[in-house]
C-alpha cells in the first residue's frame, strides 16, 4: 500500500515542485516529498501557476535527493524529460513521466510565455495524478 511518495527532477524547482504541491491536495493522507539531484530554489512561476488553483507552495523548499531516506518513500515518480533524472537508492515502486520543464533561459520568452509553459506542466501533472488517484487510491 502506497504511504509516501516522492518526485524526483534535477533543480527540484519546478514540475517537482509542482507535483509535490497538487499531490497534496489530491492525497492529503499521504506523506509527499520532492527532491532533486542539483537542488537550486522553488521557481517563481510554478508558486504561482499553483496559486491559481488554490495551492500555496510558499513554504516549500528545493531539497537534495540525498535528504531522502529511502526507507520513507513507498513510490518514486521522476519528471525528467529531456535531462538524465536523478537516482535514487532504495526498494520504492518507479513510475517515469518525462514532463517537459517549463523553466528557460531563453530571452525571447515573455513572462506572459512563461507562465504558459507552467501552467501546462501543471495541468499535465494533474492529469497524471488524477489518472494514479482513479486507478489506484
Amino acid at each position: 500500500m502506497t504511504q509516501s511518495v516522492l518526485f524526483l527532477c534535477v533543480a527540484n524547482s519546478a514540475r517537482s515542485q509542482m507535483a509535490e504541491g497538487i499531490a497534496r491536495q489530491l492525497f492529503p493522507t499521504l506523506r509527499i516529498q520532492s527532491a532533486g539531484s542539483r537542488p537550486s530554489h522553488v521557481n517563481p512561476y510554478a508558486i504561482e501557476v499553483l496559486g491559481e488553483q488554490g495551492i500555496d507552495s510558499s513554504t516549500q523548499s528545493s531539497k537534495s535527493v540525498q535528504e531522502i531516506d529511502p526507507t520513507s518513500v513507498d513510490l518514486v515518480i521522476t519528471l525528467c524529460a529531456e535531462e538524465v533524472c536523478p537516482l535514487f537508492l532504495g526498494h520504492a515502486e518507479r513510475l517515469h513521466w518525462p514532463i517537459p520543464d517549463p523553466a528557460s533561459d531563453d530571452p525571447r520568452l515573455t513572462p506572459d510565455d512563461l507562465r504558459a509553459r507552467f501552467r501546462a506542466g501543471r495541468d499535465e501533472i494533474r492529469r497524471r495524478l488524477e489518472q494514479l488517484k482513479a486507478e489506484r487510491f
